[in-house]
């Protein structure tokens, strides 16, 4: 459900009023050490041990800048996010118990996501940053997470603990515990990935991340027919597809009961200037030329790639059951869009893969989808894999959104015309595609 400025507002308070039910009167624990500067932790703060070294992902909210703030800390600030950040490291200080930490941390995950959604689809005024701007909502998150690891509280606290609220600032913080429907609307569930490849730009974002917040609790009339929409965003990291975080958002829409969705559709960046609409989703892994936002590669290559230890069992090769011809008439001016049957296979009884422009052969191996051998294409056969699993006539597959670029004159700015033109272009293009799926 979208939120209202008032409810919006409320929100960004219930965790200090959740903890302010549990609050006893107990001293602040004592200071360990201040996060610094460049650190987007409240400086007012005393309960954070700046001495825990983060993930890597963690650790990048120190870069991009050789003096003054970080780009990151650029990013928060110009969003809006840091004041979220702010409040989250002080409520975590007053936290007297592990009731009162799993109240604040879930809250205000919450809390962050309905703001970052809230934010995407309201106009923003100069110099913040402009509405479908994913990045303070990654950075937020990020930081957030860094608070908790470097979180050193009054009472005791366990590895296990820890990780528990990891894990939920995770979950409620990109939509995956609200992606409640409404009764009486058909139901569509679209989801979307954080920025990647930031050690080579960090400035960047991800554009289906964008899509994702400006969609969140939309609701399309089209024809006679009342669509609402709910979004997730997912992180690139192996780790949390190992764990099972996409079959955790996606399975309890395929299951029949009020939150059976009517379409599900993934998307993430794929290729320069195009809307590929990904036929064939492959069961493994194979990239190799580049790790996950914590450096970690999935273990294959195109040669030999690898299935995740948590996949499901399943086919080689799953397909798409979106209405793919009529999406990609949808008209995404200045981009175009294709039907995606191009493959990369180990074909049977052979050793060296063979690219297959019209989809795989019977008994070959998935070498690349047609979304590729990343996380975009594991997202996608892990959807297709729930609808086979749980709703066989689901419409869902996968939507490959042009790659986000800067002005090739921009290496320094976090944003520049070009830029924004080119997310909201993106944005604009993925809307008309999704349309077109319900006409």
């Amino acid at each position: 459900m979208r939120l209202r400025p008032s409810s919006l507002s409320r929100s960004l308070v219930v965790g200090a009023l959740a903890l302010s039910t549990v609050l006893t009167a107990t001293p602040a624990p004592p200071a360990i050490a201040v996060a610094r500067p460049s650190q987007p932790l409240d400086q007012h703060a005393s309960c954070f041990d700046a001495a825990v070294t983060g993930t890597v992902e963690e650790q990048r909210l120190d870069n991009g800048v050789a003096n003054g703030p970080s780009v990151p800390a650029q990013i928060l600030a110009r969003s809006g996010f840091d004041k979220q950040v702010k409040l989250f490291s002080h409520l975590l200080c007053a936290a007297p118990n592990k009731l009162a930490a799993r109240l604040v941390v879930r809250a205000q995950a919450e809390a962050l996501w309905r703001t970052a959604t809230h934010r995407a689809q309201h106009a923003q005024t100069a110099p913040a940053l402009p509405a479908t701007d994913d990045r303070g909502l990654y950075w937020a998150r990020i930081s957030m997470a860094l608070a908790l690891r470097q979180w050193q509280p009054s009472f005791g606290l366990s590895t296990a603990d820890r990780a528990e609220l990891i894990r939920s600032l995770e979950y409620a913080s990109r939509g995956i515990t609200s992606t409640r429907f409404s009764p009486g609307v058909r139901k569509i569930l679209v989801t979307g990935f954080d920025p990647f490849t930031l050690d080579a730009d960090i400035r960047i974002g991800n554009p289906s991340g964008a899509n994702a917040l400006s969609l969140d609790g939309q609701r399309w009339r089209v024809g006679s027919t009342t669509y609402e929409i709910q979004t997730v965003v997912f992180p690139v990291r192996y780790t949390d597809f190992d764990q099972n975080m996409v079959e955790d958002a996606l399975a309890p829409h395929y299951r029949r009961g009020p939150q059976h969705a009517d379409l599900v559709m993934t998307a993430s960046q794929g290729r320069v200037g195009i809307f590929d609409l990904e036929v064939f989703n492959g069961r493994r892994r194979s990239v190799s030329s580049i790790g996950d936002n914590n450096n970690l590669w999935g273990g294959g290559t195109i040669n030999a790639p690898v299935v995740s230890p948590s996949m499901p069992a399943g086919p080689e090769w799953l397909t798409t059951s979106l209405p793919t011809a009529r999406m990609a008439q949808a008209d995404v001016t200045p981009f175009r869009t294709r039907v995606n049957t191009s493959v990369l296979e180990i074909p049977a009884g052979q050793t060296l893969p063979v690219r297959q422009p019209l989809g795989p052969t019977p008994g070959s191996i998935a070498s690349e989808g047609a979304g590729g051998g990343y996380l975009s294409n594991e997202v996608a056969y892990r959807n297709t894999l729930q609808r086979d699993l749980l709703d066989p006539l689901m419409p869902a597959g996968h939507l490959h959104v042009p790659v986000l670029q800067f002005d090739l004159a921009n290496t320094t700015e976090i944003t520049d015309p070009t830029y924004e033109a080119n997310r909201d272009a993106i944005v604009r293009g993925a809307h008309a595609v999704l349309r077109r799926a319900l006409s």
